[in-house]
């Protein structure tokens, strides 16, 4: 076997088809089967490639699930999935979280269908100038669905290859470098497959806490197993906590409707159904959001609710005191606001923490 300096770290590669090959042969025997994955020798559908990519960014495989199956069912192709309203994207995609996404994947999709015929470029490149599609999920849906010969490196493939080489640099600082290391590890062909195998080694053996080294197949020259310090990586840099966020969320019953709006198309939670409410500052007091309220006729006094809802952004955490009220029957929803049924919530596109504000509120 001959051996090569690949960067300046003094990082030692194996060349040839050692490392490559004994990966593949470990993914044939042990590959996960997964809805959007395809089998063995069966060319990957780019849609379904695609749609779980964008799904799977910062949400597990069992969760991203039952939504895939659900995408599928309702829209079973790209083209499909471009003629719908952005609406009813959301509202399926409720309770996913991270809602640019479903924002991004409804204007892919029309792009695609308007710009590509309802075809999916089959280049890396070409997948780059797609919305929502950066540089990660371009290699992904080049590698798995068209093998071309691109290393996509999610977290699972972060971790292995740190550990292989013992990356001491913290992510994210190290990010390209990984990148460079991971390319290593493709064959002469099978791209698609390559990555899939080290996500898989990464999810189900080379696991955070407590690997599995003794059924890993690069373990021989793990540099990190051989030095017993494999738990410990990859390095990161210590991640600053976001500011504690305050607000009010107000939950306004007309008999069995609810007072709720849609907030605005650009920002956090955009295009999502709410509850009205104050807004989430750092400085905010109980007095602040509660002039914030919605203003309705005959309601004097909001009642509140003991205890406040809590719930973790990706920069901040939020408190939302619960504050409720019961109006007449005709009375009119405030501008901008609208009354829906509250047996028909769940076909409303409402994220996480505005159901959490709800479920409380309501005394669900």
């Amino acid at each position: 076997m001959s051996l090569t300096i690949v960067t300046k770290k003094k990082f030692v590669v194996a060349e040839g088809a050692s490392r490559p090959a004994l990966l593949l042969d470990w993914y044939d025997r042990h590959r996960r089967r997964l809805p959007w994955r395809a089998a063995a020798g069966e060319r990957a559908d780019p849609y379904r490639v695609w749609l779980s990519e964008i799904m799977l960014q910062q949400t597990g495989v069992k969760t991203v699930g039952p939504y895939f199956a659900k995408f599928l069912a309702r829209w079973p192709d790209v083209a499909a999935l471009g003629r719908a309203s952005l609406d009813d994207v959301l509202r399926m995609w409720a309770g996913l979280g991270y809602y640019s996404r479903a924002r991004n994947l409804h204007a892919c999709a029309v792009a695609v269908l308007r710009d590509h015929g309802g075809i999916f470029p089959d280049t890396e490149e070409g997948l780059r100038q797609l919305p929502g599609i950066g540089p990660y999920t371009a290699k992904a849906i080049a590698a798995i669905a068209f093998d071309i010969r691109t290393m996509p490196v999610d977290g699972n493939i972060e971790r292995v290859v740190s550990r292989l080489y013992a990356v001491e640099e913290p992510l994210p600082q190290t990010k390209p470098l990984i990148g460079e290391l991971a390319s290593t590890l493709l064959g002469p062909s099978r791209a698609g497959d390559s990555a899939q195998a080290l996500m898989d080694l990464g999810s189900s053996i080379c696991t955070p806490k407590k690997p599995a080294c003794a059924l890993c197949p690069l373990n021989d020259d793990c540099a990190a197993r051989s030095r017993g310090d494999q738990e410990t990586f990859p390095r990161k840099a210590p991640k600053r906590a976001g500011t504690l966020r305050r607000g009010a969320a107000f939950i306004v019953r007309r008999g069995d409707e609810l007072l709720v709006r849609t907030r605005a198309e650009k920002g956090l939670l955009g295009g999502m159904t709410e509850v009205p409410g104050s807004a989430w500052l750092a400085g905010q007091d109980d007095k602040m959001a509660l002039n914030q309220a919605p203003e309705l006729n005959g309601v004097t006094c909001w009642h509140r609710k003991t205890g406040v809802i809590t719930h973790v952004f990706t920069h901040f955490p939020l408190e939302l005191v619960i504050y409720t009220a019961d109006v007449a029957t005709r009375t009119r929803a405030p501008e901008g606001m609208r009354w829906v049924p509250i047996a028909t919530l769940a076909d409303e596109a409402l994220p996480n923490v505005m159901r959490k504000a709800i479920a409380h509120g309501l005394d669900i």
